[in-house]
């Protein structure tokens, strides 16, 4: 998709007031999931679920962008999604050194607890991909709203079945690995939003002087 495709094919929609609607009870959603998810990360030892409230502190952070550029023109938007494709990133390389220390001490992490909130969490976060299923294609602001909803989506299954990994098998290593996952989904999410957002920019800047 072209960035000139992005840019104005859903200027309409992106200042829609469902889609902001829609945002502030994502914001909502995923304030109220980083404050469980932080503390039962820290009481369980986990590093997955610390990564997963994280996560859900980054993404309540970037729908409060999204809501702020709102309207604005496709270059405020652009440079927006750079701001949270740098976190996106910053988010990832967190991730990758908390379960290196993890790794190193050896935590096995307490499994039951990391089920039930990774069960909730995911209820959370596919309630909210529902809710943004239609805007997942449009600029790189909105992209990336989508891009973090569907890795936080993919993320939860994943502590689900680091969950019954480390049950089953009374080991750290599941967990490590799918914080490892989450690491990397971060910082491929960071590229995707990143590059589109440099095309969008580059394409205001030749579109200015014919307009």
């Amino acid at each position: 998709m072209s960035a000139h495709c992005c840019g104005h094919g859903h200027d309409h929609e992106a200042a829609s007031p469902v889609y902001r609607r829609i945002l502030w009870i994502a914001l909502a959603v995923n304030l109220a999931m980083f404050a469980v998810e932080i503390g039962a990360g820290i009481a369980a030892q986990s590093a997955s679920l610390l990564a997963d409230s994280l996560d859900f502190l980054g993404d309540a952070a970037n729908y409060g962008i999204s809501l702020f550029v709102l309207g604005m023109a496709l270059q405020w938007r652009a440079r927006a999604s750079l701001i949270k494709a740098a976190t996106m990133g910053l988010f990832g390389l967190w991730v990758a050194g908390t379960t290196i220390q993890h790794a190193i001490a050896g935590t096995v992490p307490e499994a039951p607890v990391m089920g039930m909130v990774g069960a909730l969490a995911l209820a959370a976060n596919l309630g909210v991909a529902v809710l943004l299923y239609r805007w997942r294609d449009g600029d790189s602001n909105m992209r990336s709203v989508w891009i973090c909803t569907r890795n936080d989506a993919i993320g939860n299954l994943a502590v689900l079945a680091a969950a019954a990994g480390v049950f089953g098998l009374g080991a750290g290593w599941p967990d490590y690995a799918v914080a490892a996952i989450m690491s990397g989904l971060a910082l491929t999410g960071a590229f995707q939003v990143t590059r589109q957002a440099l095309a969008e920019l580059a394409h205001t800047r030749s579109a200015a002087p014919a307009e």
